[in-house]
């Protein structure tokens, strides 16, 4: 039963069709919705009447708006909403956290999320509301956002596109009459009513203009209850209205009132009380007046005006240059005061290019912390700072924030120019760094070394200075290709004996030793490097790439199950860390796994929960590179072709800093090979060979079938099964051998070897040649048997072009398939959920969020929410509950 306490004159169609989502809220359908329309519409009302419902019926309601003070910084109004403290690392994890706390309470039950204002919240809010959108239909989840059809904005338009939308028009007049009678207290007369008629329709200024009216005495309700206008001196336009309600409060409120526009449209009463210079109880009593004019409201959390207009009318009264000295002013006193740093910010951001002496020391003191959750405000505030006498000797390590916050914002050529420009004044550590990181990013690595080089030369480094600086060098190395110097640099940082330097030297030689075919000796030096990085809050993304690279490690020894546990896991702290560097990296290492076991559908769920531009290039090209190949087996070239783009793969598959990056050379070469141009296919292999060795079996089956010499490549193979005694390279080697020689017995050895590398892609392959091999030497029945092994295989991982390809190969050579069951894959329905799916749908059953089905199975919040929406998509229902009954029919079926 519906139970509305405020009755919207003129609103019922609205009203009616928002508590219609309310409805199928209770039912465990989410909803999408933005409400838009001018300033003064009634939007805000419509809202609060649809929480006021929905809290009479129990469902937890969360509400927060924009403001037009706090755009450049992140996520202010999710923050409140959730009442969320930010995250430390930043706001990406801060974003991580506010998802995950959607989560935990639409666990709990259903669930209202209201923006009001968001046409002036920041880009990241709009972001998490985005994705928050996009959960809508597996969470119990009823998300609102309020905004006017200005300012326009790419990402708001982009946001409206994708939702449902509830346009409020004007009023009609027959709801105008009505609205102003109840206003007046009677029926309004023909003056009255054509008065209100110039109102447009716009609820706010109706009720603006009744109340001036009333207070001058302009509306006389006659004993026929027939209100009637008395003067014509009217506020001629709504501000003009909101004014003439203000102009009625004593000097002293004005004055408070003026002092709290300055700090936006809602506020904390210490900060009002900081500006001020006065005490909260010297404040109530004009808190107090402003509350009863209707010009502010309390709450919990703290006061607000009643309307963003009231705000705006006040702060508009003051003129611009001293409305700007005094944002100035309220900055230090917030500052002084010990208030947040996102709240002296948007003072200062808001004082304009004046900037006080003092903000430059409290930048050295606040920035890096400013840099991590507004990177944006940072950019702003400290261009600003860095180029007045006031930064001083202070002016290198301004930069050195300016520069990461750039290159946090992802502009990585500007953040080199200000990373230049801070080493300038002096040998920064944290500027070589960032400066290091933009060249990666942008394919110059090899540009790096000699900077580092100079910096090493520099005199007065500290040891702990040098320790880091021979850390990057080290690293810098690795990136273009040098081990050896890249090793002999580690060892020298390691005998310096910093702690954080240490551990960055060991990952090094750790991946120096994969490399070189050590990967046994590898795992301890990971073991070690994490051992000595813990409890050390600076090395917490080394941890994290640490356990990225072990997880790689492990799968180069064939401990599969071990190598997805780790990868799993960190992938799942990254995610919770906000780290979205080492989220891209761990994601990738978890999909190239994933694809070597054959759990294809697990591989392809993660490749664009990132945008691409939030990975490194080579984690990039390998994500596609691992997603078209899975495509192209399955003959979906239209997939392969998508991602293949993407991938940008060319001749080799070759990232940045050249080097070949496996995946997208291995999908580069089986495009080619589709396309029926098997010699570029094999150059394509060739040319990689040398650097992946997952390039080798191909190469080598391509360079027999077209009668190329592939000696260069069985040897290669051969060494490798020497340097690193591991099923996989036995079976590359066994592979290469046997197709040179036509050895069908040699290639089951090779399938047996990569069974127990729990590689069964490679399996497949290996009796499908052993398979044409033996019906080619008139071995029928070893065909017959190998060919039946190998359609299994590839039926399995759903490799249809494969098995499409084998099937024709053998009927040419007059050997068909002996009786079997035909198994097609299922498309719909619960045959149709793989087993990773499976067991998401059993925890959604039990009732876990998104994020406790993450920590229990070690996936990623994102990635859980994909594997759920394939769930609803396969079975054809709409919400999580319906997946419970499904569940239900399921078993008793």
């Amino acid at each position: 039963m519906r139970a509305v306490t405020l009755r919207l004159v003129g609103r019922e169609r609205e009203l009616t069709r928002l508590l219609d989502r309310v409805d199928a809220l209770a039912e465990g359908r989410g909803t999408a919705l933005v409400v838009e329309g001018e300033p003064g519409i009634g939007k805000t009302a419509l809202v609060k009447a649809l929480c006021e419902v929905a809290a009479a019926r129990g469902f937890r309601v969360c509400k927060a708006a924009g403001d037009e003070l706090g755009r450049s910084l992140p996520l202010l109004p999710l923050l409140d909403a959730l009442s969320t403290a930010r995250s430390d690392p930043g706001a990406t994890a801060t974003a991580e956290r506010l998802l995950a706390r959607v989560d935990d309470l639409c666990a709990v039950g259903p669930v209202v999320l209201v923006l009001d204002d968001l046409h002036w919240a920041d880009t990241a809010t709009v972001a998490v509301w985005k994705r928050l959108a996009r959960l809508v239909p597996q969470l119990p989840l009823l998300l609102v956002g309020v905004l006017r059809p200005v300012p326009r904005r790419d990402d708001l338009a982009a946001l409206r596109a994708g939702v449902e939308r509830l346009t409020v028009p004007a009023l009609p007049d027959p709801a105008v009459v009505e609205l102003v009678g109840a206003l007046a207290g009677g029926a309004p007369d023909p003056a009255l009513a054509a008065l209100a008629a110039d109102a447009g329709g716009n609820p706010l200024y109706l009720v603006e203009l009744v109340a001036a009216l009333v207070r001058g005495n302009a509306i006389d309700v006659d004993a026929t209850g027939t209100a009637r206008l008395t003067r014509s001196d009217l506020p001629p336009s709504l501000p003009a209205a909101i004014a003439d309600r203000i102009g009625f409060l004593g000097h002293d409120v004005r004055r408070v009132l003026v002092a709290a526009a300055l700090l936006g449209v809602k506020f904390p009463v210490a900060d009002l009380a900081a500006v001020l210079g006065r005490r909260v109880v010297d404040l109530l009593p004009a808190v107090r007046d402003a509350t009863v004019a209707g010009v502010l409201e309390d709450s919990p959390t703290g006061l607000s005006f009643r309307h963003p207009l009231v705000r705006a009318a006040l702060y508009d009264e003051v003129p611009g240059s001293a409305r700007a000295a005094w944002h100035g002013e309220a900055a230090r006193a917030l500052a002084d005061s010990g208030a947040a740093v996102d709240r002296v910010t948007r003072q200062l951001l808001a004082a304009g290019d004046h900037v006080p002496d003092w903000v430059a020391r409290w930048l050295d003191e606040h920035g890096a912390t400013l840099v991590a959750h507004a990177p944006e405000a940072a950019v702003e505030l400290l261009s600003r700072v860095v180029v007045t006498p006031s930064a001083g000797d202070r002016r290198g390590v301004l930069l050195a924030h300016l520069a990461e916050a750039r290159f946090r914002l992802g502009d990585h050529h500007g953040a080199e120019a200000v990373a230049l420009a801070g080493l300038e004044h002096g040998t920064l550590v944290d500027l070589h760094w960032t400066l290091a990181q933009c060249r990666s990013m942008t394919g110059r690595s090899a540009e790096t070394p000699a900077e580092v080089d100079r910096a090493l030369a520099a005199p007065g480094l500290t040891e702990g200075e040098r320790a880091r600086l021979l850390v990057l060098a080290a690293r810098a190395h690795w990136d273009v290709g040098d081990p050896d110097a890249a090793e002999r640099l580690a060892d020298a940082a390691l005998a310096i004996g910093d702690r954080w330097a240490t551990s960055w030297a060991l990952h090094v030689r750790a991946i120096v030793a994969m490399v070189r075919g050590r990967t046994a000796d590898a795992l301890p030096l990971f073991e070690r490097a994490l051992a000595v990085s813990m409890g050390d809050p600076a090395n917490a993304d080394l941890r994290l790439l640490l356990q990225v690279n072990q997880a790689v490690a492990l799968g180069e020894l064939d401990r599969g199950e071990e190598a997805v546990a780790v990868a799993g896991a960190v992938r799942h702290a990254a995610d919770e860390a906000g780290n979205t560097v080492r989220l891209a990296q761990a994601q990738s290492a978890l999909g190239q796994l994933l694809l070597d076991a054959g759990r294809w559908d697990e591989a392809l769920v993660d490749v664009d929960l990132l945008a691409d531009d939030l990975k490194h290039p080579m984690v990039s090209r390998c994500d596609h590179g691992v997603a078209a190949l899975i495509h192209l087996h399955r003959g979906d070239a239209e997939g392969a072709r998508r991602h293949l783009d993407a991938a940008g793969a060319g001749a080799a598959g070759a990232g940045a800093g050249g080097h070949v990056v496996g995946p997208a050379a291995l999908a580069a070469s089986l495009a080619l090979e589709q396309a029926g141009r098997p010699r570029e296919a094999l150059a394509v292999l060739v040319e990689g060979a040398a650097a992946v060795e997952d390039l080798l079996p191909d190469a080598v089956r391509l360079a027999v079938a077209l009668g190329e010499d592939p000696s260069a490549e069985v040897a290669r193979a051969e060494r490798l099964a020497d340097e690193l005694d591991v099923p996989h390279r036995r079976a590359s080697a066994a592979y290469c051998r046997a197709l040179v020689a036509g050895d069908p017995v040699g290639l089951l050895h090779a399938a047996e070897e990569w069974r127990r590398a729990g590689r069964p892609l490679g399996r497949a392959k290996a009796l499908a040649a052993a398979a044409t091999t033996f019906a080619a030497a008139g071995d029928r029945s070893s065909a017959r048997a190998a060919l039946g092994d190998a359609a299994d295989a590839f039926t399995a991982l759903g490799a249809d072009w494969d098995l499409t390809l084998l099937s024709a190969r053998m009927r040419e050579l007059g050997v068909r398939r002996g009786p079997h069951a035909k198994h097609r894959r299922a498309t719909h329905g619960w045959e149709s959920l793989t087993p990773m799916e499976l067991k998401v749908t059993e925890l959604v059953v039990a009732g876990l969020s998104n994020r406790l089905i993450g920590e229990r199975l070690f996936l990623s919040g994102r990635t859980v929410a994909t594997h759920v929406s394939h769930v609803l998509a396969k079975l054809g229902v709409r919400s999580r509950t319906d997946i419970a009954r499904e569940a239900v029919r399921h078993r008793a079926g």
